[in-house]
């Protein structure tokens, strides 16, 4: 029993010490032979630095198995050592020195049956090397001893620690033979020896050691005293400690067998949560495969649900309502039901529009219930479009017929009847919508309606243009204007009739104030009521020529068709050249055959006033000017037709008169001023008169022809007679320039002809005088021709030595023609009168024969002082003074 306290006590004082150790860990070697108390075979204990833990190895045998243990003991409340963990050394795979310790105290121990892997493994710091190794080596030499395995060693020179264990082994160690039974053990002194270290005490320390001295009446320098006292009472302790341990055998085999008993059953545990485990892997298989059969079938289940209202509201759109389907197979088109009728073309539309690509998914465009539903649609469509169709050919023939049938629709005798078609567009206007709606339906249905529409209305267009024009000539006072303008029988000095021919002007004026804007509104409503995707025509409240407008079928501020584009494409100017095509071609259709009646009115009035068909032109051109529109084509090739005809008519009075002038040729012998000189005078008065806007180039070109005409027909007359041709066309040249001597300021094309007539007659008057002259004195003026034309050849002085022009011959011809010089003068005063039919023009030619007479004069003189210096002639101031007395 003191053998048993003894070690008891001895093991406690070892752990104490390792717990109440703060900056080192104690680490002792505990012999016991065949020990079985509460520790077992203990052999290392030890103490870690960061965490104030104990660790105990112990081996138990239990028949011939052999367990051992690593126990870890932390300090509770009181001093009182109590377990904390328990690791089977059995488990124990590897051992690990830790390299980033650089003193390679610290160490892990690795144990293969931790639950969680991701569990760091036991890591441990010991004081020293020393202490390191020997912990290790006792755990290496249990492993290898009696587990017959060993771990693996990671990070230490197991050489070097062979090496280590060498020569740390104390060399007094000799085993003691221990004796299985536990009552034999003895434990001696030495084997119970504790060494302790000596180390310096602090003031503090050394106060409670002389307190515990006082204890014992010692004093304290009988310290050696006090330490056997103290040896004594601590081997006493300690086999009283060893004796209570072995006391206690009993009870700690049974606590033994209580652990092995737990033991057994957590390893049963063990194997039945091992079962269980497995049972719990394939029910939560089973679960697995339950929740995605579940979930299959939910997504199905949603599937179903989605493809019935899919098709439910697929069933909707197929289905087709039985008052749109009456509607459109036997509806009535009466004003009251076209909301009806409207109503069912647009749910048509909408219906033919949802079953097709881009509204309708193209996984149901194959189906075969939506394409028989498509079919079925197709023909509600091409019925309900013939039967609109065959009404409205109806209705728009039933209407023309009945406002031809009413004759109060149109001119008539003493009542000129202003067209109205205001009742006709509004019965129109209650089917536009119907229109566009048939467009969108059908668009190939809308030609044969545009052309049975244009078909009925151009009847009732002809017959008011024709009413209106018979009753506009009728009604119409005006006298036949004279049209033989230049013809040569009339005299020159006799009047042309001047009859006001202003009311034709004014009559073809009114008809095109009355149709071209009734036309153009027809052409509007037209392209508007037909579905033409075109621009408008004319801005609202305005007219074709831009001026306010005078027709006006119904309220002035409404000048549309009152209704909205459905598709709202009027304005996409990218389908408007194809549009304007065939908006064209219908205009064509609509009004072809008016323009006989505009042309009935142009031909009156040609008839009573050629020269009406300048004012005619300028009124045409002013209503050209204002057609901008492209959808009013038509009216523009209407009023271009106008004007041609109006051009031809004109071009046509313009060669009659160049015919009449050219008839002056015929005459045998013509003296004195041409007729037609100062009747193109008046013409050409009259003829500016008549100018309207833009109709000067028309004039000018008549101008030009006239005036051409003239002046070939002057000089081929002048040409008939040489001897006179000089003074035919001097006089007539100077007629022409007094005649029209106003009219060339202000008209640049007469200005023009104006400048060649004088240029003409000063060429004239140049040729008749210097015949004159010559005819007077030609042997002087011979004579001086001569000498010129021997000073290019020979010398001055030399020339009175030739023939013919010696001083002799000089005095002959003086004599013979200066001599009587006044009567000379005189005689050709009188040729220069004789002949002349313009009095008016003999001063001014006098006077010019006269100054060409000097000129020539002088020259001779100039001839006669350098050839004949000697000999004497009248002078240059003689002879003008005899002139001037004339």
């Amino acid at each position: 029993m003191a053998k048993s306290s003894a070690d008891d006590q001895e093991l406690r004082r070892a752990c104490e010490a390792a717990i109440e150790g703060t900056k080192q860990s104690v680490v002792m070697s505990i012999r016991v032979a065949k020990s079985r108390g509460m520790w077992g075979k203990t052999h290392k204990l030890g103490r870690d630095m960061a965490k104030p833990r104990v660790l105990a190895l112990s081996v138990k045998n239990k028949g011939q198995r052999t367990k051992a243990f690593l126990r870890v003991f932390k300090d509770s409340s009181g001093g009182v050592l109590e377990a904390a963990k328990l690791y089977k050394l059995k488990h124990l795979s590897k051992v690990e020195v830790l390299t980033n310790d650089p003193s390679g105290c610290t160490f892990t121990l690795g144990f293969d049956n931790l639950r969680s892997q991701s569990v760091a493994p036991p890591q441990w710091t010991m004081r020293n090397i020393g202490d390191r190794n020997r912990l290790l080596l006792c755990i290496l030499n249990i492993c290898k001893d009696a587990l017959d395995q060993l771990p693996k060693v990671v990070g230490i020179d197991v050489v070097e620690m062979a090496l280590w264990a060498k020569e740390n082994t104390p060399a007094d160690s000799s085993k003691k033979n221990q004796q299985e039974d536990p009552a034999a053990s003895t434990v001696t002194e030495r084997d119970l020896k504790v060494t302790v270290d000596k180390e310096l005490v602090s003031q503090a320390e050394e106060e409670d050691m002389e307190a515990l001295l006082g204890t014992y009446v010692m004093g304290i320098g009988e310290a050696e005293a006090f330490s056997e006292r103290l040896k004594r009472e601590l081997l006493a302790l300690e086999a009283a400690n060893v004796h209570a341990i072995l006391e206690s055998e009993p009870l700690m085999d049974e606590v033994l067998q209580g652990i092995e008993a737990a033991t057994n059953c957590v390893d049963d545990m063990d194997e039945w949560l091992g079962i269980f485990n497995v049972k719990l892997r394939h029910m939560r298989e089973d679960i697995e495969s339950i929740e995605t059969r579940n979930n299959k079938l939910e997504m199905q289940s949603v599937n179903n649900k989605a493809l019935i209202e899919e098709l439910d509201k697929l069933l909707k759109g197929l289905h087709i309502p039985t008052e749109y389907s009456t509607c459109l197979t036997g509806g009535s088109f009466d004003e009251a039901r076209m909301i009806q009728n409207i109503e069912a073309c647009e749910w048509l539309a909408g219906a033919i529009r949802s079953l097709q690509v881009p509204n309708l998914d193209p996984i149901y465009a194959n189906m075969r219930a939506v394409k028989e539903k498509r079919a079925e649609l197709e023909i509600l469509k091409a019925t309900f479009v013939r039967r609109a169709s065959e009404f409205l050919r109806n209705y728009f023939a039933s209407l023309v017929d009945f406002m031809i049938s009413d004759k109060s629709y149109f001119s008539q005798r003493g009542q000129l009847k202003r067209p109205d078609h205001a009742d006709l567009r509004y019965k129109c206007r209650t089917y536009a919508r119907l229109l566009q709606h048939l467009k969108t339906l059908d668009k190939n249905c809308l030609g044969p309606l545009r052309k049975a529409y244009c078909s009925s209305l151009n009847l009732l267009l002809r017959r008011e243009a024709r009413e209106f024009a018979n009753e506009l000539r009728a009604s119409t006072k005006a006298s036949k204007n004279q049209t033989a303008w230049l013809e040569a029988s009339t005299g020159s000095g006799q009047n042309v009739n001047a009859a006001d021919t202003s009311t034709v002007s004014e009559a073809y004026s009114k008809m095109l104030t009355i149709f071209i804007p009734l036309l153009v509104d027809e052409s509007s409503f037209f392209a508007h009521f037909m579905c033409f995707e075109v621009p408008a025509l004319v801005p609202p409240g305005g007219t074709a020529n831009g001026d306010k407008s005078e027709y006006n079928d119904d309220d002035p501020t409404d000048d549309d068709l009152g209704i909205m584009d459905i598709d709202d494409n009027d304005s996409k100017a990218g389908k408007q050249t194809g549009e304007l095509a065939a908006l064209n071609e219908s205009l064509q259709d609509l009004l072809d055959g008016i323009q006989e009646d505009f042309y009935a009115v142009v031909d009156w009035a040609y008839k009573i006033d050629p020269l009406r068909c300048i004012s005619m032109h300028g009124i045409t051109e002013r209503y050209l000017s204002g057609q901008k529109a492209d959808a009013a084509g038509f009216v523009r090739l209407l009023l271009g037709d106008l004007e041609s005809r109006i051009s031809m008519q004109f071009s046509r009075f313009v060669d009659e008169a160049c015919h009449q002038i050219e008839r002056n040729e015929r005459n045998v012998r013509q003296m004195g001023v041409l007729s037609y000189i100062p009747r193109f005078a008046t013409l050409a008065t009259r003829m500016e008169q008549y100018i309207q806007g833009q109709s000067r180039e028309l004039v000018d070109q008549a101008y030009t022809k006239f005036v051409s005409i003239m002046f070939v027909t002057l000089e081929k007359i002048a040409q008939t007679d040489p001897k006179y041709s000089d003074l035919f066309l001097l006089e007539n040249y100077a007629a022409f320039q007094n005649s029209l001597y106003d009219l060339a300021n202000v008209v640049p094309t007469l200005a023009k002809f104006y400048h060649q007539a004088s240029e003409a007659y000063e060429q004239a008057c140049t040729r008749h005088i210097s015949m004159i002259i010559y005819a007077q004195f030609e042997r002087l003026f011979q004579f001086a021709k001569k000498i010129e034309d021997l000073m290019y050849t020979i010398a001055p002085e030399e020339i009175p030595f030739q023939l013919g022009l010696s001083k002799v011959d000089l005095r002959k011809m003086l004599k013979y023609s200066l001599s009587g010089l006044d009567k000379s003068i005189s005689a050709m005063y009188k040729k220069l009168q004789k002949n002349m039919t313009s009095e008016e023009l003999l001063p001014s030619l006098w006077d010019k024969c006269k100054k060409e007479f000097l000129d020539k004069y002088e020259s001779f003189a100039q001839l006669v002082n350098k050839i004949y210096p000697s000999e004497t002639i009248p002078t240059v101031t003689e002879m003008r003074e005899l002139l001037a007395s004339m």
